[in-house]
């Protein structure tokens, strides 16, 4: 199944061509000025909510009983983690995992949602070594100048 989208306008004055699309899909309304959102029909959304948080409990299970393998798992599922130096690797599936296991304890899945976004970024900018090189120094100081905050002397 495949969302469909839709300006978010269409909602308001075309609302016959949105609702009968969530028959066979989920609808994202895209909006011009701020985050995207996403209609569901709710035994849709009850089911993937339910799946998801069964599959990061099972994950955290065998992550608890044998933490290499779900790490193994990770490294696997997510391929841009070979791009990252190995000290970053390892912190990355570990904080990933740590996070994941939380949000399957909480339900709470976006700071495990947040992360993955990070690291990936991370891992995308040291995959173009032109990129890490300027992003990780050595700085030159002339690129740089002293802020202060207004009404401080100098």
């Amino acid at each position: 199944m495949t969302a469909r989208s839709f300006p978010f306008s269409d909602l308001i004055r075309k609302q016959t061509s949105v609702f009968p699309a969530l028959d066979d899909a989920d609808v994202i309304l895209e909006r011009r000025d701020a985050e995207n959102l996403v209609l569901s029909r709710s035994e849709r959304f009850e089911a993937k909510e339910a799946a998801t948080r069964l599959l990061a409990r099972t994950l955290a299970i065998i992550a608890r009983s044998n933490r290499s393998l779900a790490e193994e798992v990770f490294a696997e599922e997510l391929p841009w983690l070979k791009w990252l130096p190995e000290t970053g690797r390892t912190e990355a599936v570990s904080e990933l995992l740590d996070q994941l296991i939380a949000g399957a304890d909480t339900g709470l899945f976006i700071p495990f949602a947040r992360d993955l976004a990070a690291w990936r970024s991370t891992a995308e900018i040291y995959a173009q070594p032109e990129l890490a090189r300027r992003l990780t120094g050595p700085f030159d100081p002339a690129d740089f100048s002293e802020v202060t905050r207004p009404g401080t002397a100098e």
